[in-house]
Order: structure tokens, then C-alpha cells, then sequence
């Protein structure tokens, strides 16, 4: 219980600076006044490029649970939740399941999108 309740704190610690920078980052783009997200877009490349990058370095050295908790999921996870859906599709493409891979991807692309414009028309007045 009392790591169960550590690893919760990490990450609710880290993702409060997570969610910092996201809100740094787009704030900084929107003071661009331009049309596309760029804000947005470097967010979701930054935020997979440190997940991969991350991901990959404790694999090879000794990282607490709690410490890849509080980076991986609270950091990483504020920033961007993008990074973590690209680095589940790769390693599905890497661990040869190229089928769940692409329907992940595609699936979470179509469906999210669907599930926007559904909450959008729930949203509207009657």
C-alpha cells in the first residue's frame, strides 16, 4: 500500500510538470494567431520522440517502478498522451502483431474522431 500510494504521488507530481509545459508550448504557438495547431503538432513529436527515447533507455538500466511511473505515464503522459499511442503501435509492429498495429492505429484515429463529433452534437443545444 505504501508503494502503491508513492507511485501515485510520483506521478501525480510529474504530471503536474507535464502539464505545464503542454500548456507553455501551446500557449507559446498561440500567440502566433495561425490557423494550424503547430503548438499541438510539436507537442505530439516532442512528447513520442522522449517516450521512445525513454522507454528504450531503462530498458537497459536499472530505473525504479516509481521513477518510470512518475516519467513515463505522469510526465509524458500530462504532456502528451500521443506519444504513448505511437509507442504502443510500434511495439506491436516490432513484436510482429502488424495486423493489431494498424487496426490500433487506425481504430483509435477513426473511432477518436467519431467519438469528437459525437460529444460535439451531445454538446449543442437542442
Amino acid at each position: 500500500m505504501k508503494q502503491w500510494m508513492l507511485n501515485c504521488l510520483a506521478v501525480g507530481m510529474a504530471g503536474f510538470f507535464g502539464s505545464i509545459l503542454r500548456f507553455l508550448v501551446g500557449a507559446g504557438f498561440g500567440r502566433l494567431n495561425i490557423r494550424f495547431p503547430f503548438g499541438t503538432l510539436l507537442i505530439n513529436i516532442t512528447g513520442s520522440l522522449f517516450l521512445g527515447w525513454f522507454m528504450t533507455y531503462i530498458a537497459g538500466h536499472t530505473v525504479s517502478t516509481t521513477t518510470r511511473l512518475a516519467i513515463g505515464v505522469g510526465f509524458v503522459g500530462a504532456y502528451t498522451t500521443f506519444s504513448t499511442y505511437m509507442f504502443e503501435s510500434s511495439k506491436l509492429y516490432e513484436e510482429g502483431a502488424q495486423i493489431e498495429a494498424t487496426l490500433y492505429l487506425v481504430g483509435s484515429v477513426v473511432l477518436g474522431l467519431l467519438a469528437v463529433r459525437v460529444g460535439i452534437w451531445l454538446g449543442k443545444p437542442a
